[in-house]
């Protein structure tokens, strides 16, 4: 169909049609597809004057799924070399999953111990600075001479994608369930926030656009506002005792 021809009976079909074969969270990613494709279509390329309205299904908030680190070990425990060495460095460093399988030496730099993704490369589309802890530099040297520009390889092929039938197999011998590779990511940062990282150091380790991506870790370290609760102790007059109380109303 030519983009001026879609409209909104036309996305209704196509939302109709996906609702008899996927979830409606599926036919929202569908959809959300469609919706970018057309608003590019007018506010840049031109070629059409409106978008039609497209609506859109509500969405739970899932719990957030993260390894213990007794999961963690299982987990590693049954995964090949390959994708081991790729687990062990998301859980180091945070990133997602792109960014760690397409990584290449040049984004290195191993004296400063730093590592960076390009802004067209991250999410957020800004740069991201990358510090690189003792267990990911002890990665990237394994990776050391098996591919001249990526670094994660497998049978000295790049790999594209670390979530394959390896990662689910391997899921599965763990007895872990509901868990995706993303949810690394997730560990990463619940850790960081139950060994007291402070949520704001959290989102520029994390590359997240907002704070409120990080909020949703809060609850992992309540023990940081104990602290400030404190602050209004005693301010607030004791309570008379039960015999006083009971005397005062005698008299």
């Amino acid at each position: 169909m030519h983009l001026d021809e879609i409209d909104e009976v036309k996305i209704d079909e196509i939302i109709q049609a996906k609702l008899k074969v996927a979830s409606p969270v599926r036919v929202n990613r569908t959809t959300e597809l469609v919706r970018a494709v057309l608003r590019k279509a007018r506010d840049e390329w031109k070629w059409i004057a409106s978008v039609p309205h497209i609506r859109r299904f509500k969405e739970r908030t899932g719990r957030l799924r993260w390894l213990t680190h007794e999961e963690a070990e299982r987990l590693l425990a049954e995964l090949p070399p390959h994708q081991r060495a790729m687990a062990i460095f998301t859980l180091a460093t945070g990133l997602r999953e792109s960014n760690v399988t397409h990584l290449e030496w040049s984004q290195i730099d191993m004296q400063r111990k730093i590592a960076w993704i390009h802004a067209d490369q991250a999410k957020a589309g800004k740069t991201i600075r990358v510090p690189l802890n003792a267990d990911a530099i002890d990665v990237l040297r394994e990776q050391i001479g098996k591919h001249q520009t990526r670094v994660f390889t497998y049978r000295g092929n790049p790999i594209e994608k670390a979530g394959t039938k390896f990662w689910r197999e391997a899921l599965k011998r763990a007895g872990i369930d509901g868990f995706t590779w993303h949810g690394l990511r997730h560990t990463w940062a619940s850790w960081h926030v139950q060994n007291g990282t402070p949520l704001n150091v959290l989102q520029e380790l994390g590359g997240w656009a907002s704070y409120d991506m990080v909020q949703r870790y809060a609850h992992l370290a309540p023990d940081h506002l104990a602290d400030f609760a404190a602050n209004v102790s005693g301010l607030v007059a004791k309570p008379l005792q039960p015999k006083t109380v009971t005397k005062l109303k005698q008299r």
